[in-house]
């Protein structure tokens, strides 16, 4: 994945409206009017949205007749998860030595409380 293509991922991703339609996206195709509908702004304002998605990859219209469905393209999704991989594997662990300092600490003070 380019620098770019995750930046514009992140960015697109950066706005609750836009991750509330990625995740209306999860359930299937749907309608510009029908992601417009949970939330209170104009149409023009959904479709800046939208266009935003577009760009980074995550959403795709198709064309119906008239119809123009949305769907979902994962798949920038989940080069932002590849990306990110290493982070997690890193607070993982890290998570991993402050539990077991935590329990050594716990056994410590039982052991104190025990004598």
């Amino acid at each position: 994945m380019s620098p770019d293509s995750l930046s514009a991922t992140f960015a697109a991703l950066a706005d609750p409206t836009r991750r509330a339609m990625l995740a209306r996206l999860c359930e299937g195709e749907a309608t510009v009017g029908e992601l417009a509908a949970p939330h209170s702004m104009s149409l023009p304002s959904i479709s800046r949205h939208l266009k935003v998605l577009e760009r980074a990859g995550l959403v795709v219209k198709g064309r119906a007749a008239q119809w123009r469905p949305c769907r979902l393209d994962g798949t920038p999704l989940a080069e932002a998860d590849a990306w990110m991989a290493p982070y997690r594997a890193f607070f993982d662990e890290r998570f991993q030595r402050l539990e077991r300092q935590l329990r050594d600490e716990r056994r410590l003070e039982d052991e104190r409380d025990d004598d």
